[in-house]
C-alpha cells in the first residue's frame, strides 16, 4: 500500500517535465434535427484528425478546441447529410442535421441509444458493451459482463477454482486478444484468472471486434479482440458504492473516488477498491466436492489523466493496479492448512500477487502530427496445489510501443511505429505422491524477447462511405526468427442505413502450456511430451452486413457475419490417444473454424429493447481422414435478451434467456473404467433481474437459472480423486444451479453535473 500512497508525488513529479500549456478553448454545442429534437450518439470530430466525441442523450456535446488556424468541424449521423462548422463566434452552438434522403423525411431519433450497439464509425465490426448494459445482469466482474451478448462465450476451464476463459469463433481464449484500454495485460499466468480480477465497477465500456483487427496492439489477435476500457476519472461520479450478495453467501463491495489534483486541476484521478469474501460451503450432488470455490479477493486500481490527444502538447494516462487473490476448491473435508499436498483430503488452492502499471502518453505537434508511447507491464508471483501437484510460478511481463500519428492529408492517416514484447515465465512442478504415475515434474522457463516494426495506413474515399484499413507487422522471435503479420480492413456504406465490412489477416503467438491449460494440472492424466511446442498461426477471414434501424418507434440494427479460421499450426493437448494421457504435439494439418451469427438488437417505442441472435458454429480438425470436433462447442447456440425501462425512469426489468445445443467431450474414463459420454445434453437457462432507482440509489435483485438446470457430478472420477480417470475441467455446462442476489448502487455526482 505504500506504493500507492506515493502516487500523487510520483505524478507530480512526472507533471513538471510536461508543457505547462494553459487551458485551450472548449467548444460547446448541440445536435437537432430538422424537427428541432436532438440527436445522441452523433459523431462530432475535428475534419482530417480521428479527435472526436459522441453526442449525449440530449444531443449535446463538448470537444476541446482543435489549436488549428482554420478549423472544421464534421458532424456526422447515419440517415442524415453530414454538417461542417466553420464558424465558433457562438458560445453554444446549434447544429440543425438534414435527412440524407427524402425517404428519411419523417425520421425521428429515439432518447437513449441501447445498452449495446454496433458501433458505426469503426471499420471493423466492433460491438460495444455500454455500463447501462453492465447493469441488467449480475456483473460482478469482466467475466460476467457478457450474459447478454452473443459474440462471447465464458467457458469454465476448472470447475473446482472457477477459471474461465472468454471465447470467440468457437475457439480458446487464447487466441482472442484482451486488452485493458486498448493494452494487452491479459497474458500468461494473467490468463486463468485475469479476466475474473477485473470488477465492473472500474469498467466503462467493452469493445468486442471478431476476426483480423489492428496491427497496431501486436501480433497475437487472431479470432478477435476484446478491448476493456476502464472508468474515466474526468466522467465519473464523485463517490461510486455498490455491493452484492448471492444466496451462496459470497459478497462484492466496490467503492470509487474521482476528483482533480493540483492548484489547476489540471491532473484527473480515480481510485477503486474492490473486496470480495468467500461463500458457504455448498454440496448439492453429495459427491463431497463444494459447488463453488472459496474466494477472497482484495484490489486497488487507481487512474490519472493529464491534458488532451486532441490539443497541442503533451497527454498522458496512467493505471496502476494491485491484487491479491485467494481461491479454496475441493472436498467439503479439505484443510489447505494442513491437508494440502497430501492424500487425507483433495483440494486445490491458489495464491497469487499481482501488480501491473500502464502508462500512454503521448506530444501533439499539430494537426497532423503526433508521437505516442504505450507501456504495459506487469509481475504475477503464484503458487497453487491440484491434489498432490504442487506449482509455482513467477512472471514479469513487457509490452513497450513507440508510434508516430501522421494525418497527411483530411482522409489519410499513417501510424507507423516499433514495438518490444518481453516475458520471463518461470514454473515448477512437484509432486509429493507417484500415484497415479506423472512424469512431468520440473522446471520450465518459457520467454519471450521479440522486437517488431509496424505500419498501418487509414484511408477514406468518395465523400468517407469505404474506409480502408491496410496494415503489416514484421517481429523477430528470439528462437524461431522473424513472422510477417499483414491484415486489412473494409468497410463501404453504400447506404446510409446499410455498411458492409470484411477483413483478412494473420497472427501468431507463442504457447504458454501450464498456464493456459490449467485443466493439465487439474486432471490425473499423465503429460506426455512428444515434441518441442512451436508459435501457433492462422489466418482469419470473414465479412459482415449491418442493417441500421432509425424510424420513429423502432431504432437499432440488425446484422450478419461469418468468419473462418485456418491455422498453419496449432498445439492442443491430445486427450482422445489415450484417457489417461494429454500428448503434447504441434498440428500443422488441417484445423478449422466455420462460425455464422445473426443477429438483431432492437429499441421499441424508447422504452423496449430486445436482442435476439443465432450463432452456428463447426471447429474441427482432420486427422487420418476423419474429421474430430473439438470439445466443448455447441453447434447452434441462440441468446436472447429483453430489458423493460419505463419513461418514469424509476423501475427496470431485464430478463435473458440462453439455449446451447449439444456439445462433444473430451475423452474421459469412469470410476468403474468406462468409457465416459462423447456428447453432453443440450439445455438452455433464463436469467431475470428488477432494478429500481432513486436519485442517487438503484437497489437491484435478480435470480440467475430461474429453472436450476445443472450439470450434474461435472468431476469426472470424483469417487477416487488420488486415482486414474480423475478430472475437474469436463465442465459443459452450469454446475451451482438457481443463484438468487441482492445488490445496491449508490453514487454522488459532482456538483456541476446534478
Amino acid at each position: 500500500m505504500q506504493f500507492f500512497h506515493s502516487i500523487p508525488a510520483i505524478c507530480l513529479v512526472f507533471c513538471l517535465g510536461l508543457d505547462q500549456k494553459a487551458h485551450c478553448q472548449t467548444i460547446k454545442g448541440q445536435v437537432q434535427n430538422e424537427q428541432k429534437q436532438p440527436v445522441s450518439g452523433a459523431s462530432v470530430q475535428w475534419l482530417g484528425t480521428t479527435n472526436g466525441v459522441v453526442t449525449d442523450p440530449a444531443g449535446r456535446f463538448e470537444i476541446p478546441s482543435s489549436g488549428e488556424v482554420n478549423p472544421s468541424l464534421v458532424v456526422r449521423f447515419a440517415g442524415y447529410k453530414s454538417d461542417t462548422v466553420r464558424d465558433f463566434s457562438a458560445e453554444f452552438l446549434q447544429i440543425l442535421l438534414s435527412p440524407a434522403t427524402k425517404n428519411l423525411s419523417d425520421v425521428t431519433i429515439v432518447k437513449d441509444r441501447a445498452g449495446s450497439f454496433v458501433s458505426g464509425s469503426t471499420t471493423e465490426k466492433s460491438e460495444v458493451i455500454t455500463q447501462k448494459e453492465m447493469t441488467k445482469a449480475a456483473c460482478c466482474d469482466m467475466a460476467g459482463c457478457f450474459e447478454t451478448q452473443a459474440t462471447v462465450q465464458p467457458q469454465t476451464t476448472n470447475v473446482l477454482t472457477n477459471s474461465k476463459e472468454l471465447r470467440i469463433l468457437g475457439l480458446s481464449g487464447v487466441y482472442n486478444q484482451v486488452l485493458i484500454d486498448g493494452l494487452p495485460m491479459i497474458q500468461g499466468t494473467t490468463f486463468t484468472y485475469g479476466i475474473s480480477s477485473y470488477p465492473a465497477s472500474i469498467i466503462d465500456k467493452i469493445y468486442v471486434a471478431k476476426g483480423a483487427n489492428s496491427v497496431l496492439q501486436g501480433f497475437e489477435s487472431i479470432s478477435g479482440q476484446i478491448n476493456v476500457m476502464t472508468r474515466d476519472p474526468e466522467k465519473e461520479p464523485v463517490l461510486y458504492a455498490s455491493g452484492y450478495g448471492n444466496n451462496f453467501g459470497e459478497k462484492h463491495f466496490n467503492l470509487n473516488y474521482a476528483g482533480r489534483v493540483g492548484k489547476e486541476g489540471n491532473w484527473k484521478t480515480l481510485v477503486g477498491l474492490h473486496q470480495v469474501l468467500p461463500a458457504g460451503k455448498r454440496d448439492r450432488d453429495d459427491d463431497g466436492f463444494l459447488d463453488l470455490p472459496l474466494l477472497n479477493r482484495t484490489m486497488v486500481f487507481n487512474r490519472w489523466n493529464y491534458g488532451q490527444d486532441t490539443e497541442e502538447g503533451w497527454y498522458t494516462q496512467l493505471s496502476f493496479r494491485f491484487t491479491k487473490e485467494t481461491r479454496i476448491g475441493g472436498q467439503r473435508s479439505f484443510n489447505p492448512s494442513t491437508d494440502k499436498g497430501t492424500i487425507r483430503a483433495y483440494g486445490q488452492t491458489l495464491d497469487y500477487l499481482q501488480p501491473e502499471f500502464i502508462s500512454k502518453t503521448g506530444y501533439r505537434f499539430n494537426e497532423k502530427h503526433a508521437l505516442i508511447s504505450n507501456l504495459s507491464a506487469f509481475g504475477q508471483e503464484q503458487e497453487s496445489y491440484f491434489g498432490t501437484l504442487h506449482y509455482k510460478a513467477s512472471q514479469q511481463n513487457l509490452n513497450l510501443s513507440l508510434q508516430h500519428q501522421w494525418n497527411y492529408t483530411e482522409s489519410n492517416i499513417l501510424n507507423s511505429g516499433v514495438s518490444f514484447r518481453y516475458q520471463n515465465l518461470r514454473e515448477t512442478i512437484h509432486f509429493t505422491d507417484t500415484f497415479p504415475l506423472r512424469t512431468y515434474g520440473g522446471n520450465y522457463a518459457t520467454d519471450l524477447q521479440v522486437p517488431g516494426v509496424f505500419a498501418e495506413h487509414t484511408a477514406r474515399f468518395l465523400d468517407e462511405k469505404i474506409t480502408w484499413i491496410a496494415g503489416a507487422r514484421l517481429d523477430w522471435h528470439q528462437v524461431f526468427g522473424s513472422f510477417f503479420t499483414p491484415r486489412t480492413m473494409i468497410k463501404i456504406d453504400f447506404h446510409p442505413q446499410h455498411t458492409l465490412r470484411a477483413s483478412a489477416g494473420s497472427g501468431w503467438r507463442q504457447v504458454n502450456l501450464f498456464t493456459e491449460n490449467i485443466n493439465l494440472m487439474a486432471s490425473s492424466r499423465d503429460v506426455v511430451f512428444e515434441e518441442s511446442i512451436k508459435p501457433e498461426q492462422a489466418v482469419n477471414w470473414g465479412a459482415n452486413y449491418t442493417w441500421t434501424l432509425e424510424g420513429e418507434n423502432v431504432s437499432g440494427s440488425i446484422s450478419g457475419d461469418y468468419y473462418q479460421t485456418r491455422f498453419q499450426n496449432q498445439f492442443f493437448p491430445d486427450f482422445n490417444t489415450d484417457p489417461n494421457k494429454a500428448l503434447i504435439r504441434n498440428f500443422n494439418g488441417k484445423s478449422v473454424s466455420n462460425a455464422l451469427q445473426i443477429e438483431s438488437n432492437l429499441k421499441i417505442f424508447s422504452v423496449w429493447e430486445w436482442k435476439l441472435a443465432y450463432n452456428y458454429l463447426e471447429v474441427f480438425r482432420m486427422e487420418n481422414g476423419a474429421k474430430n470436433v473439438l470439445p466443448f462447442n455447441p453447434t447452434n447456440r441462440v441468446m436472447t435478451a429483453l430489458s423493460y425501462r419505463p419513461e418514469n425512469d424509476r423501475w427496470y426489468f431485464d430478463a435473458n434467456l440462453h439455449w446451447f445445443d449439444q456439445q462433444r467431450l473430451p475423452a474421459t474414463i469412469t470410476a468403474n473404467s468406462e468409457a465416459g459420454p462423447t456428447y453432453s445434453k443440450p439445455y438452455a437457462v433464463l436469467n431475470g433481474q428488477i432494478t429500481h432507482k432513486w436519485k442517487q440509489f438503484e437497489l437491484y435483485g435478480g435470480v440467475e437459472n430461474i429453472f436450476d438446470f445443472r450439470q450434474k457430478q461435472p468431476i469426472a472420477g470424483w469417487q477416487n480423486p488420488f486415482g486414474k480417470g480423475f478430472d475437474t475441467s469436463t465442465v459443459w455446462g452450469p454446475t451451482r444451479g438457481r443463484e438468487i442476489y441482492l445488490g445496491l448502487r449508490w453514487k454522488l455526482e459532482r456538483k456541476d453535473e446534478e
